[in-house]
C-alpha cells in the first residue's frame, strides 16, 4: 500500500541530541491549533536544513538568519527551555517542536554499565520538575502488588493514545499524535509502568522511521511494538491476578545476581544500531557448559559508533581486549555479576583477565553445534534465547520481495538465511551478496531465529577456510569465498509456499499499521473497493476458521458506524477496532510460533 505522508530525503536525527519524551510532548502541546497543522511540514523542511554541532549545542538553520538550537551540555536536552529559536514567534513557534520531533527520544540509557558503578542501581529518581533520570536496564523482579488507581489511569491514557495511532496508521500518525503517545509514555514511567512505557517509545520510534523511509525500517517491527503497547495497556485496564498485572507492568531495571568465577570463550561480535539513537556492539561468549553470556558496549550514537565500537576496549576488570579481540579469545572473570539473560555486569568488584580462546571446531564451543537444529529452534521459541548454531551448505539464492536471501541445506532442511540488519552502513547485506556467489560452500554459522512458516534465520557470523567473520563488522573479500559447484552459479528458488496462509492475515494487520482503519473500510480513499471476503474464503478452505472469523470481525469493526437519533452517521468505534486488531495480532503470534516449531522438524 502506498504511503501518502511526506518522506524527507535526509534525516539528521543521528547527529541531534536526544530529547526526553515529556519535553517533546510539552513543546508540541504549546503550539496553537494552526501551528499543529503545519508541524509535519515543518519537520520535513527542517530535516533538510544545514546543521552544526559544537560544545554541546546543536544548531539547525531555519533560514539564512534564524537558527533553532538544542542545548545538551550533558549529551541530552534536559528541559523545554533548552530548545531555543531565534524567530519572532518563539518560544511558541513551530521550529522548536519540529526540532524536538526530529531528535531521537532520550529513553534507554547505554547498556554498558560504567566501570565504577554498582551493578544494582537504586530506583530512578525524580528531579524537582518530576522528570525521570535516564535509566539503564531493569533491576528487580516484578512485584506482585495490586495495580494502583494512578497506574490504571496511566494505562488508560496509553490505550487511548495507541488507539488513535492505530486508527490513523503511519500515514496519519504525524508529530501531534506521536507527542500524545510520548506524553502518555512519560506518565506511565512516573506511574511505574516501564513495560508499556517502553513499548510506547518503540512505537513512536517505529512511526518516525516509517515516515522518514529509513532503509532499515520494517513494518513488522512497528506492528510488534504497537501490539505490545496495546496488549499491556489493555491488560492493565482489566481485572487480573497480582502476578499477571505485575508481568504487564514490567520492571524498571535489570537484576544482576552474583555469578562467581567464570571462564568464557569468545564467539562473535555483532553491531547494534537502534531507533532510539543508540549504537555499539555486543560480544557473545560461552562457558564450558554452553551457557551464553554477553558483553555490551552500547551508548548514544549512530552508524559510525556501531562500525567502530568493536575496536573499543572491553570495560571489565583490567583486560585490554577489544570487543573484536574477545570474539576470538577468552576471558577469566571473578566476582562476576550476571543478569537473567546472561548480560555481564561491570561493577567495582568485577575482575577480568584475558585468556586463550577456542575455535568453533574445538571444545567447549563445538558442543554448541552438536545440538540438533530442531531442538535449538524449539528452545529459542520457548526461552527467547534465539541464537542458532548451524552447520550448513550454501545452495543458492531465493528472490523475495524484501531482498534476496541465501538458501542453505542444514540437517535435511532448506533454510533461508537473511540479512540481520539492512542498514547500508553495516556489512550484513554486502556480505550476504558475496556468500551468494559461492554455492556449495560449507559453513559453520551462527544465526538468529526468524519466526516463519519455513526454516528462516538471520545470519550473524560464519567460519570459512579463511577464519571467523562477524558479518555485521567484517567485510568479506572475494578470496574468502570460493564456489565449489561445477557451474559456479547459485541455484535460485521461488518464495516458499507457506504451510498455512497466515500471510493473508499478517498482510491485513500490517496494512492497518501503515494506512490505519481506512485500509479495511469498504471504500478506499481513491474510491476503489476494499473487501476481505476472498481472504476469509481462503482461510476457511485452509482450515483456519478462527483466523477467518477474526478477519471478518476486524473488517466489520473498521466499517461499523452507529447513527444518532436523527439517523446521521456517527463516529467510528475506534476502541472496538483496536480490540479486534489486537485479538488478530495475538492469534497470529500463537499460530506463527506453532508453524515455526513444525517447520524446523526434520
Amino acid at each position: 500500500m502506498t504511503s501518502t505522508h511526506p518522506q524527507p530525503q535526509s534525516h539528521p536525527t543521528p547527529q541531534l541530541p536526544p530529547v526526553p519524551p515529556e519535553v517533546t510532548a510539552a513543546v508540541v502541546a504549546a503550539l496553537s491549533p494552526r501551528l499543529r497543522k503545519r508541524l509535519d511540514a515543518a519537520v520535513e523542511k527542517l530535516a533538510a536544513r544545514p546543521m552544526t554541532s559544537d560544545d554541546g549545542i546543536c544548531r539547525i538553520a531555519v533560514d539564512d538568519e534564524t537558527f533553532v538550537e538544542l542545548h545538551a551540555p550533558g549529551g541530552t536536552v534536559a528541559a523545554e527551555d533548552a530548545i531555543r529559536c531565534g524567530c519572532l514567534l518563539a518560544p511558541a513557534c513551530v521550529h522548536r517542536a519540529a526540532a524536538a520531533t526530529l531528535a531521537p527520544i532520550a529513553d534507554d540509557a547505554p547498556t554498558q554499565a560504567p566501570a565504577d558503578a554498582p551493578d544494582q542501581p537504586s530506583p530512578p529518581a525524580l528531579d524537582e520538575a518530576g522528570a525521570t533520570a535516564p535509566t539503564t536496564e531493569p533491576t528487580e523482579a516484578p512485584t506482585s502488588t495490586p495495580t494502583t488507581p494512578t497506574q490504571a489511569a496511566a494505562a488508560e491514557a496509553l490505550w487511548q493514545a495507541a488507539v488513535l495511532v492505530l486508527d490513523a496508521g503511519v500515514d496519519g500518525a504525524g508529530a501531534v499524535l506521536q507527542a500524545g503517545l510520548l506524553r502518555a509514555a512519560y506518565s506511565a514511567r512516573l506511574a511505574a509502568l516501564p513495560r508499556p512505557a517502553a513499548a510506547a517509545i518503540r512505537t513512536v520510534n517505529g512511526l518516525r522511521a516509517a515516515r522518514a523511509a529509513e532503509p532499515d525500517h520494517r513494518t513488522s517491527e512497528l506492528a510488534d511494538a504497537l501490539e505490545e503497547l496495546l496488549a499491556t495497556a489493555y491488560g492493565l485496564r482489566r481485572p487480573g491476578t497480582l502476578d499477571a498485572h505485575a508481568a504487564l507492568r514490567g520492571t524498571a531495571r535489570r537484576a544482576y545476581a552474583p555469578g562467581g568465577s567464570l571462564r568464557l570463550y569468545g564467539l562473535f561480535t555483532e553491531p547494534v544500531l537502534t531507533a532510539t539513537g543508540h549504537a555499539g556492539v555486543v560480544t557473545w561468549t560461552a562457558d564450558a557448559a554452553g551457557r551464553l553470556y554477553t558483553v555490551p558496549d552500547v551508548a548514544p550514537g549512530g552508524p559510525g559508533r556501531a562500525r567502530t565500537a568493536g575496536d573499543r576496549a572491553v570495560r571489565m576488570g583490567d583486560t585490554a581486549l577489544t570487543h573484536r579481540d574477545l570474539a576470538g579469545a577468552g576471558l577469566v572473570v571473578s566476582g562476576a555479576t550476571v543478569s537473567a539473560d546472561g548480560r555481564l555486569g561491570a561493577g567495582r568488584g568485577v575482575r577480568a583477565a584475558s585468556a586463550a580462546g577456542a575455535d568453533w571446531a574445538e571444545e567447549p564451543l563445538a558442543a554448541l553445534w552438536s545440538v540438533p537444529v530442531a531442538e535449538q529452534a524449539a528452545r529459542a521459541l520457548a526461552t527467547g534465547q534465539d541464537l542458532l548454531f548451524l552447520d550448513a551448505t550454501l545452495t543458492g539464492v531465493a528472490r523475495e520481495a524484501g531482498g534476496d536471501c541465501l538458501l542453505a541445506e542444514c540437517d535435511g532442511l532448506t533454510v533461508r538465511l537473511t540479512s540481520a540488519d539492512d542498514h547500508p552502513e553495516l556489512a550484513h547485506r554486502e556480505n550476504l551478496a558475496l556468500l551468494a556467489t559461492a554455492p556449495g560452500t560449507r559453513v559453520r554459522a551462527i544465526a538468529r531465529l526468524v519466526p516463519a512458516g519455513h526454516p528462516r534465520a538471520a545470519l550473524l557470523a560464519v567460519r570459512l577456510p579463511t577464519g571467523r567473520h562477524d558479518l555485521g563488522l567484517d567485510r568479506l573479500q572475494r578470496q574468502d569465498v570460493t564456489p565449489t559447484t561445477p557451474s559456479g552459479s547459485p541455484r535460485s528458488a521461488p518464495a516458499p509456499a507457506p504451510s498455512a496462509p497466515l500471510h493473508i492475515l499478517r498482510r491485513r494487520t500490517e496494512q492497518v499499521v501503515i494506512a490505519g482503519r481506512r485500509a479495511l473500510t469498504h471504500t478506499a480513499p481513491a474510491g476503489g473497493p476494499h473487501t476481505t471476503a476472498p481472504d476469509t474464503t481462503l482461510l476457511r478452505r485452509a482450515g483456519l476458521s478462527t483466523a477467518a472469523e477474526l478477519l471478518d470481525a476486524l473488517r466489520s469493526s473498521a466499517a461499523e458506524r452507529g447513527r444518532d437519533g436523527f439517523g446521521r452517521l456517527g463516529s467510528a468505534d475506534t476502541d472496538a477496532f483496536a480490540r479486534a486488531w489486537l485479538a488478530t495480532a495475538r492469534y497470529l503470534d500463537e499460530a506463527s510460533a506453532a508453524l515455526c516449531r513444525g517447520a524446523w522438524q526434520t
